[in-house]
């Protein structure tokens, strides 16, 4: 509290008047704390979640592959430190280049046809029609089903024998083709499997985009005789960018680390042909018998890299895009 003295004009030196003023200064500091132990008190299960789930698994996969880590190694924490040497190892096998091209084509493919079905299916269902609700809600259904469940109904459906696509092809005079068992078809087996599980999520995402385009941009060109696809291509499109791009980022992200779909239709093979990173880090650690942990950790750090790298672009191009 602060004492604030002053005179009345109408009276003399003597009668001077003390009216006491709160003062908040001394206040201030202690808010200042209490706000900032709030926070901390919010905050602090986002940092502990962060800290187990993120930081804790990275650091020990950083540690697996810089050790040589056999399973007797991994029980008893005296694995010899060999540095780089896993990642040399790894980026000069032989199988190295064909992961990577598989993985390329794999994600590349993946996105593609993901993002445009998901697209024409997101501008389809944006025009209300009767069922349009329903038959949206349908087209979730691959994103709800467990993977096991979807990657074992597509290897039951391209089974060479009686798959029911072979099936199909042969009643309107086609070949047989392995889909499955032959180097030609196996890579775009898993990646049909992967488009069709991947459009539910396009879809979901590209239709909430859709509802925040504003309808008077379209009333507007169609005054001006614009067409549908100049409709979209000069509104839908360019507004749905920002929107894309987290879709494209997210997409690529989750395909890069597909290992469940295919290693339940092919296991990566046969020979190789549809082994991708994932696949191949996966097999060194788990699919062999004989775990081999520092190999797998290497080449799962690799596809983190790759994911950093493309996450890092992403935010260069939407900070310039803020700035322009």
């Amino acid at each position: 509290m602060t004492a604030t003295s002053f005179t009345h004009p109408q009276r003399t030196t003597s009668d001077t008047v003390s009216i006491v003023v709160p003062d908040d200064r001394k206040r201030r500091p202690a808010r200042l704390l209490g706000s900032r132990w709030t926070a901390f008190a919010f905050a602090a299960p986002l940092v502990a979640y962060l800290l187990v789930f993120y930081a804790f698994p990275l650091i020990r996969s950083i540690d697996l592959s810089v050790h040589d880590y056999t399973v007797r190694a991994f029980v008893q924490g005296n694995a010899e430190f060999v540095g780089l040497k896993n990642y040399i190892d790894v980026i000069s096998s032989p199988l190295f280049g064909t992961a990577l091209a598989n993985t390329a084509v794999f994600v590349l493919v993946s996105l593609v046809f993901q993002y445009v079905l998901g697209l024409a299916l997101a501008v389809f269902f944006r025009s209300n029609f009767p069922l349009a609700g329903v038959l949206r809600g349908l087209f979730l259904v691959p994103w709800l089903l467990p993977l096991i469940v979807s990657a074992s109904t597509w290897s039951w459906m391209m089974n060479s024998d009686s798959g029911i696509i072979n099936s199909v092809l042969t009643a309107f005079g086609g070949p047989q083709i392995n889909w499955l068992t032959s180097p030609d078809f196996s890579l775009m087996s898993v990646i049909i499997a992967n488009i069709w599980l991947g459009i539910p999520f396009n879809l979901v995402i590209l239709y909430a985009g859709l509802q925040n385009i504003p309808i008077d941009l379209y009333e507007a060109a169609s005054l001006d005789g614009a067409g549908a696809w100049r409709k979209f291509w000069s509104i839908t499109f360019p507004l749905l960018r920002p929107v894309s791009a987290i879709t494209l980022l997210l997409g690529l992200v989750y395909t890069l680390k597909v290992v469940d779909i295919i290693w339940i239709m092919t296991t990566g093979g046969p020979a190789n042909s549809s082994t991708t990173l994932a696949i191949w880090s996966y097999r060194e650690a788990f699919g062999t018998g004989q775990p081999d942990l520092s190999p797998a950790s290497a080449v799962g750090n690799l596809l983190i890299v790759i994911a950093l790298i493309f996450g890092f672009l992403y935010l260069r191009i939407q900070r310039r895009e803020v700035n322009s």
